[in-house]
């Protein structure tokens, strides 16, 4: 085995989904807010590993819808990618110093792109975050090139950390949530149910998924959960509350 085939086994073996991955994660995933390069870093390397399972990067002109400050720039461009990164917000852009180039301000409802353009078209952890979900996935298959890779994933509403960091209050209504952590904190949260967070849920996405006239469905699963119980996503309301984050993968007509 070359070189590069072992470097690639290697990331397609790191993003299996075992329970040793998803332990690793969870672990990552309680730093957020004391140690973000942490928390993002091992984020963006694990969904650059987990993308190479449905897409090959190398080459690929890949479009980052809400790409944020740069920690998935560098994962991408390492595995061979032309990384183009789109945001709605300028200060998430700049996170990491200054933006980096190709670069576009600008919203996900309404890509700035022509139709069939993008080789691979990529959103982590923004869907929950628009108020048109499904118009911002139909904008992504519409610029995805046919027989290309449209990969969204979404915090789900009605798992664990679907209220952000107003969970698990949420479950008591996202306007209860949002307003509890005010009163407690002395200021509003970041993510703000109603403005700049919504509920977002497994069947809807599901349904849309499959109703798509120009793309075929190839992949649904919980993001970070072992491969043991990714069938739970096909258990209605149970999935809802154990998927965590939901994956699609969409091949455009």
């Amino acid at each position: 085995m070359t070189d590069e085939r072992a470097r690639a086994a290697a990331r397609r073996a790191s993003a299996r989904p075992t329970w040793r991955r998803s332990l690793r994660l969870l672990a990552d995933f309680t730093h957020e807010q004391d140690d973000p390069a942490r928390f993002y870093g091992a984020l963006a390397a694990d969904s650059a590993a987990q993308l190479t399972t449905h897409a090959d990067l190398d080459g690929a002109l890949l479009l980052d819808v809400g790409g944020g400050p740069g920690y998935f720039r560098d994962a991408f461009e390492a595995r061979g990618a032309c990384y183009l990164a789109l945001d709605a917000d300028a200060g998430e852009l700049s996170g990491l110093g200054e933006v980096g180039p190709r670069t576009v301000l600008g919203s996900g409802m309404d890509l700035p792109f022509r139709d069939d353009s993008i080789d691979v078209c990529y959103s982590s952890n923004v869907l929950e975050h628009v108020p048109r979900p499904w118009r911002m996935a139909e904008e992504m298959v519409r610029v995805t090139r046919p027989g290309g890779t449209t990969y969204v994933s979404f915090t789900c509403w009605w798992g664990p950390w679907g209220g952000h960091e107003t969970a698990p209050w949420h479950y008591l209504g996202g306007g209860r949530a949002r307003d509890r952590y005010t009163r407690r904190h002395g200021h509003r949260p970041k993510n703000v149910y109603g403005e700049s967070l919504y509920a977002v849920r497994v069947g809807d996405a599901l349904r849309w998924a499959r109703s798509r006239p120009d793309a075929d469905l190839v992949a649904a699963y919980p993001r970070y959960n072992p491969r043991g119980t990714h069938w739970l996503t096909r258990v209605p309301v149970l999935r809802e509350v154990v998927t965590w984050n939901l994956v699609l993968v969409l091949r455009p007509r």
